[in-house]
Order: structure tokens, then C-alpha cells, then sequence
């Protein structure tokens, strides 16, 4: 359980780092067309790209050295582990293995990751508004159906 854990954090860090890329390299005329069209989504990938500079220090500053201060810690723990399982007789090699497996990990995901958030910014953050747009409007949508439902009674 604490390896999918902790690879879950890793994909956390990851994910966000590509989001970050992604408002970066995204540019706001396509936005602009999806938002006239009334697409769900679209004003808030706006904002997104209006505020490039505080969404990508966000995503990549602030969850990523969390995810990965988290990973490092739960790579720590998963070593402790492993370590009385092997009665230390590798401590030392047991160690240095998980650091480097997460960190290769984290810095391979973070670099094939960048390229793709480049290539595909706009999708990318267009995807990331429309899910938060739906969550964000979702209790307003439950409230007005109750409202539906309280005035059909």
C-alpha cells in the first residue's frame, strides 16, 4: 500500500508540473473563440492564462516541492521498512536505491511531461478548467435541482 502511495504523490507532483507548463506556454485567443461558443470551461482557462504566472508558481513551486517533501518522506519510511525486513545488512544500499528510484521517477516524469504540456498547452488547460469549472459549479447545480424538485412538490 505505501508504494502505490507513495507513486500516487509522484503522479501528483508530475501532473502538476504539467499544468503549470502548460499555462505557460498557452496562448489566450483560442480561449477567447471556446468562451464566445459558451463552452463550459473556457472563461476560467481565460483566467488561467491571464494569470499564468501565479497558476504555474502554484503548480509547479508550491505542489510540486509539497509532493515532493511528501515523497521523500514517504520514500524514508518505505526504506525504514525495507531495512528491518533485511535485518540491516543493506541499509546503505536499500537507501540510496528508493532515493534514486524516486527521484528518477519524479525528474524523468517531470521532463517527458514538460515536452507534452508544450505541445499540447491549450488541450491541456482547457481540460483542467473544464473539470474545475464542473466542480465548482456542481453544488450550484444541486441547489437549483432541489429548488426544482421542492417547488414541483
Amino acid at each position: 500500500m505505501a508504494w502505490i502511495i507513495l507513486i500516487i504523490i509522484i503522479a501528483i507532483g508530475v501532473i502538476f508540473d504539467i499544468i503549470g507548463v502548460a499555462v505557460t506556454a498557452s496562448k489566450e485567443a483560442p480561449f477567447h473563440a471556446r468562451s464566445a461558443r459558451k463552452m463550459p470551461g473556457a472563461a476560467l482557462a481565460v483566467q488561467f492564462v491571464r494569470n499564468a504566472d501565479k497558476v504555474s508558481s502554484f503548480c509547479n513551486d508550491v505542489i510540486g516541492d509539497i509532493a515532493g517533501v511528501i515523497s521523500g518522506a514517504a520514500g524514508a519510511v518505505i526504506a525504514g521498512k525495507l531495512i528491518v525486513l533485511a535485518h540491516n545488512s543493506y541499509d546503505m544500499i536499500i537507501s540510496i536505491m528508493l532515493s534514486a528510484g524516486i527521484a528518477s521517477l519524479t525528474i524523468g516524469g517531470k521532463a517527458l511531461g514538460k515536452n507534452y504540456a508544450i505541445n499540447n498547452s491549450e488541450e491541456i488547460v482547457y481540460r483542467v478548467a473544464y473539470i474545475l469549472d464542473i466542480i465548482i459549479k456542481s453544488p450550484k447545480y444541486l441547489i437549483s435541482l432541489m429548488r426544482r424538485e421542492r417547488k414541483d412538490l
